[in-house]
């Protein structure tokens, strides 16, 4: 689930409940008046709709017959031969993998290649080999082998960020104390019952400038 950010503007406070019963009573009274060091300020309560979120899986599975080859080295040889260098070496294998080859997809301008076996599993004893040898023309290269891994999306959605649990409250007056102070009173405030509040989970105040605050599904 992606986070999405919210715009909290100069004196404009967020508190979410742990209740969303309480959020949704105090949202119903729109008007609180809270004393802040012997200040009484009137405070307005707002609910808010974010942007639009998005939710999805993502599933991941390395394959047991294909994997990827990269740094293949460049040699004056035909790219015909290249592919045949490079089924011989997997089919020769000594790293406890490898067998016959299915397939060879070889891709000169990016020295990179996808070798495809024949046998289900058989990729598996390359999965931590980096560095494999590959011998061409009596000399030894390396190539970097990597698990090929497939990738695909389900359950996509888009969904409406609205929060149940949180408030957003405007027109705190500035004081001559600081914002930690501040956002203390403000929390003692919402959080009795006798002023229709209850337990906080997390309150965030701002009294000059502006900041972002994420939120999850």
């Amino acid at each position: 689930t992606t986070k999405i950010p919210f715009r909290l503007n100069q004196n404009h406070a967020l508190l979410t409940f742990e209740d969303e019963e309480v959020a949704q009573r105090l949202i119903k009274m729109g008007k609180h008046t809270v004393n802040l060091d012997n200040k009484i300020a009137d405070v307005r309560v707002k609910p808010f709709t974010l942007e639009m979120g998005i939710k999805f899986e993502l599933h991941a599975t390395i394959s047991g017959k294909v994997i990827n080859v990269s740094e293949v080295p460049e040699l004056c040889i035909p790219e015909d031969w290249m592919r045949d260098k490079l089924e011989l070496n997997f089919y020769k294998s000594q790293q406890g993998g490898g067998g016959e080859v299915e397939s060879v997809n070889y891709d000169k301008q990016s020295r990179t290649a996808v070798i495809t076996f024949l046998r289900p599993g058989a990729a598996g004893g390359f999965v931590r080999c980096t560095k494999y040898p590959f011998f061409v023309n009596g000399r030894c290269y390396r190539l970097s082998v990597s698990p090929h891994i497939n990738v695909h999306l389900e359950k996509f959605q888009l969904y409406c960020g609205i929060s149940k649990k949180t408030i957003l409250l405007k027109g705190i007056q500035e004081t001559e104390d600081d914002e930690e102070s501040v956002q203390d009173m403000i929390e003692i405030h919402f959080q009795k019952p006798s002023n229709s509040g209850g337990e906080i989970e997390k309150i965030k105040y701002v009294s000059k400038g502006v900041t972002w605050v994420c939120f999850e599904e």
